[in-house]
């Protein structure tokens, strides 16, 4: 496989502003729709999609160097990558991880966090932190890293990545590593069924050196914290993470209901009517329901309890959610007829991806049933 150079970079100084404006945000829907198209054939972000999303704010919504001192919620960034996605899901993805990604490597050390953000407050970061990957072995002044993870979303066009990595003897010692773009090579891996504009790639490196000041223990990213700091960096990852994940299926899912409506009558000839109106009005009230839920859960991110009991709420929410998004955007594309089934359709983009993202192992009804049973009964 051959490596990916550094693109589509975007100047910083698109990076600054306040974050996840209204205007900005449905600018950035604007601009990814107009490519999406383009986007899945090619199977990249294009320049003018990833500035639209540094200009609406996503990498900088939970930054911790942002010059107003202000942290975004999870509502806003939820809301935000609904309206992107039903433009773009490949576009909302990327944007929501970078803003995702900014919350976990607010747990490193300050001195990591100031030289990350040293020249922006949009960093965009990466991360290929589940399942941990590679080997660290402890070296003067920190670690040496090596190794290769199968899908780091966006990596390509970032600032720095997050790997999670066993460290020094013990396979179950897990650190998370921050390490710059320029030091990891990208592989051209990913071919994905559905959001194939993601550049969920394969990286890798060889004997870096990470000092300790961009390194933490894996847990710290992921479990809620007691430390003083804004809820937004310190709640269970597992909260808001699934909800998050899971926001664009519902742009890409109302996306595929709006396709559908559009082409109804071509969907309806006589005889056909009633299947076609029962898929609408079924899907539809799946859909809304499901934002509704959504909409709910991801309240309780942003206030409310964080135990036990409220993250394995919100995994059952998601994951089962985006099952019911499933099976309305499946009864969408049978009822679409032979012409849905192009590839250059947009129900049937629609389709792939709302399945790519219902496969993310955030999203697993099972492991959500566990946890929540374990609670509720247990």
């Amino acid at each position: 496989m051959h490596a990916l150079a550094l693109a589509d970079r975007t100047p910083t100084t698109t990076r600054r502003h306040a974050t996840l404006r209204p205007a900005e945000v449905a600018h950035a829907a604007t601009v990814s729709a107009r490519y999406a198209r383009q986007a899945d054939e090619r199977g990249r972000l294009n320049a003018e999609t990833l500035a639209a999303l540094d200009v609406a704010g996503f990498a900088r919504h939970f930054s911790p160097g942002r010059p107003d001192g202000a942290h975004g919620t999870f509502t806003e960034l939820f809301d935000a990558a609904v309206a992107v996605a039903e433009g773009c899901p490949c576009a909302a993805w990327c944007g929501t991880l970078w803003a995702v990604h900014a919350r976990y490597a607010a747990r490193l050390p300050e001195e990591g966090r100031a030289e990350i953000w040293a020249r922006s407050s949009g960093t965009r970061i990466a991360a290929a932190i589940l399942p941990p990957a590679g080997r660290a072995e402890r070296a003067a002044g920190g670690w040496r890293l090596t190794g290769r993870w199968s899908m780091a979303s966006g990596a390509e066009w970032s600032d720095w990545l997050l790997l999670a990595a066993p460290a020094g003897e013990h396979r179950d010692d897990v650190r998370a590593f921050a390490v710059p773009r320029t030091a990891v090579t990208v592989h051209d891996t990913w071919d994905g069924t559905g959001l194939r504009a993601t550049g969920s790639h394969a990286v890798s490196v060889r004997e870096v050196l990470v000092p300790d000041h961009r390194t933490a223990p894996f847990a710290a990213l992921l479990d809620g914290s007691s430390d003083p700091g804004p809820r937004c960096h310190t709640v269970p990852a597992h909260l808001p993470g699934p909800l998050l994940f899971a926001a664009p299926a519902l742009g890409a899912a109302r996306h595929a209901l709006a396709a559908f409506t559009e082409r109804m009558p071509a969907a309806s000839p006589v005889g056909g009517a009633t299947a076609a109106a029962d898929a609408l009005a079924r899907s539809a009230t799946e859909i809304d329901s499901v934002a509704l839920l959504w909409r709910r859960a991801i309240g309780r991110a942003d206030a409310g309890p964080t135990d036990a009991a409220a993250v394995a709420r919100n995994r059952r929410d998601a994951a089962y959610g985006v099952e019911t998004l499933v099976t309305a955007v499946d009864r969408l594309l049978r009822a679409g007829g032979g012409a849905a089934r192009g590839g250059t359709d947009p129900l049937q983009r629609c389709w792939r991806d709302v399945h790519t993202v219902a496969a993310h192992g955030a999203l697993r009804t099972v492991t959500a049933a566990q946890a929540y049973a374990a609670v509720t009964v247990g």
